[in-house]
């Protein structure tokens, strides 16, 4: 039975008991039992609550504390997703949504070592959908050499509807992950994991996450490494520029007819339903982003995840400067493949559509002429047809995955930052697709992490051997940077990797079954956008700037 206040398990005097097929462990919330793996290796925990979802009129708000419980929780739920829109391609047809979702997952090794380097996994998903075990990372963990956590956040409005007001502030989401990592350091140790080496890894918007996590106050302390894995927080589709724009035009979405007041606005937010506020489709976007991400908050409340923009606090060297392992594939823009018969005719009419909503203009003509030159970098003066899909794959590529991550990277070191280490994915295999109207197959969005994991997306092929050859190698470098801060450490037989030193963002790794070490990572296409973003950038502003009219003196510095 859950019970409700301050609680003291005085149970076993051990902080863990280990059976043949399960082990129980002591947690301050109370008794919690997991089971071996059906194929051995690893303990697995499932569907332990590290926090709750307030629900009604307070369900926009920071989490609530973890409930306890007195008899033993049997940790065999792995069902629980937090609310989203279903897609059946992502999500399986055994999981069920819960509002209160904040639920950890935790994977020990089978073995009698303490004091083990901890992995906290985050999901992707574009902050709209996804769970903690939308990937599993069994392989990985049977290692023995890590203790594997995964886990829910809220998504969609419900994690990031950013208003600003008390009840609706915005990061929901992120407050949820920091609640988790400060549940992490709480307990880990009672797994046998060691508290003091915390590993943060994420794709996608976990990746950027990551990034976010890094620069906000509230996370200090909790982790000790990244691998943020195709995803940047200052990309676009991280951080909102615009928070209640987004909020009046995704209500529009679900058939919202009210006013643009923010209080009207929060009004309807607190009444609908989860299953309504999860309706919309913001998949397609052509402007790259989904409008619920994570925010700037007002400034001045104690309990706010961040509230300067990020290009800032890196400008200002604000943050843990903790060993990055950061990194990009070669086709990230395979992501929006689907699209390309649709938007190549559309490209070909109007291209401003197609850019981000963190670039300004002082005027239409200067925003066309803008356009103008972004189009004719990716496709020169001809007609965007079949021909330039691979061109079409670059240009998304770079404004959503590829060019905030080397921006990311050129602040890091402009700030002092000495311990990033740069790479870009390039394995393919026989198993890949070809991509359409081409004869090459490509590294596409977070290959690297499906590499790592079981998941071997778009194939399974256990028989091919390149793949897991690839797999062995991506998994001990990945391991090697958890253990020592390092993708290869002194001694190793693989070629030397040292970290970032140069603007130009030199060196970094191509890596491949043979790795490379390479200089300025995508020159050109890098030294467009850095042009760009320097003329054109336009810095996020929290919902008080927007609300109160005064957008210059509350816009951060």
């Amino acid at each position: 039975m859950w019970l409700i206040g301050p609680f003291l398990f005085l149970g076993l005097l051990s902080p863990c008991v280990r059976g043949a097929d399960d082990l129980t462990v002591n947690l301050t919330q109370g008794n919690v039992r997991g089971h071996l793996d059906p194929d051995g290796g690893f303990y697995a925990f499932y569907g332990i609550p590290y926090a709750t979802a307030p629900t009604g009129d307070n369900k926009f708000k920071a989490p609530l504390p973890g409930p306890v419980w007195s008899d033993t929780l049997d940790a065999v739920d792995d069902t629980v997703i937090c609310p989203q829109k279903i897609y059946s391609i992502v999500i399986p047809s055994k999981k069920k949504i819960k509002e209160d979702c904040l639920i950890a997952n935790v994977f020990v090794p089978d073995t009698k070592e303490k004091n083990l380097p901890v992995v906290v996994h985050i999901h992707g998903g574009a902050y709209r959908i996804g769970f903690g075990n939308l990937l599993t990372f069994k392989n990985f963990i049977k290692s023995k050499k890590i203790i594997f956590v995964t886990f829910n956040f809220r998504l969609g409005p419900h994690g990031f509807l950013c208003l600003g007001t008390e009840d609706a502030p915005g990061n929901a989401g992120m407050k949820d992950q920091v609640a988790l990592l400060r549940w992490v350091n709480q307990n880990i140790a009672a797994f046998g994991g060691n508290p003091k080496d915390v590993t943060l890894d994420g794709f996608s918007s976990g990746a950027s996450s990551i990034d976010l996590l890094m620069l906000s106050k509230s996370a200090r302390g909790l982790f000790h490494k990244a691998i943020p894995e195709s995803g940047a927080g200052v990309a676009a589709f991280s951080i909102q520029t615009d928070p209640i724009a987004n909020a009046k035009e995704y209500a529009k979405l679900l058939n919202y007819t009210g006013s643009d007041s923010v209080a009207d606005l929060e009004k309807y937010y607190k009444s609908q339903p989860l299953d309504l506020l999860m309706s919309a489709d913001v998949s397609s976007r052509k402007d790259s982003v989904y409008l619920m991400s994570p925010c700037l908050e007002p400034k001045g409340n104690n309990n706010s995840f961040i509230t300067e923009s990020p290009v800032n606090i890196l400008k200002r060297g604000a943050y843990p400067k903790v060993p990055m392992l950061y990194g990009f594939t070669a086709f990230e823009g395979l992501y929006r493949l689907n699209l390309f018969d649709k938007w190549k005719q559309d490209m070909n009419v109007d291209f401003e559509p197609f850019l981000t909503p963190d670039l300004k203009f002082k005027s239409e003509d200067e925003k066309k002429n803008v356009s103008r030159e972004i189009k004719e970098f990716y496709f020169g003066n001809s007609t965007i047809d079949d021909n330039q899909v691979l061109n079409f794959i670059n240009y998304f590529s770079d404004v959503i995955f590829i060019y905030p991550m080397l921006r990311s990277v050129k602040l890091l070191v402009e700030s002092g930052h000495k311990q990033v280490y740069l790479y870009d994915f390039k394995f393919v295999h026989a198993d890949l697709p070809i991509i359409p109207h081409t004869n090459i197959r490509g590294a596409g969005h977070s290959s690297q992490t499906y590499t790592v994991a079981d998941d071997g997306l778009p194939s399974t092929n256990y028989s091919n051997t390149r793949l897991q050859e690839m797999r062995n190698l991506t998994r001990s470098i990945w391991l090697n940077f958890i253990s020592t801060g390092r993708p290869i450490p002194k001694g190793s037989k693989l070629p030397r990797w040292p970290a970032v030193k140069r603007l130009d963002r030199s060196p970094y790794m191509a890596l491949d079954l043979q790795l490379h070490l390479k200089c300025a990572a995508l020159k050109k296409r890098a030294r467009f956008w850095d042009r760009i973003y320097a003329k054109y950038f336009k810095q996020p502003v929290s919902p008080s700037a927007l609300t109160t009219n005064n957008q210059t003196k509350n816009t951060i510095e």
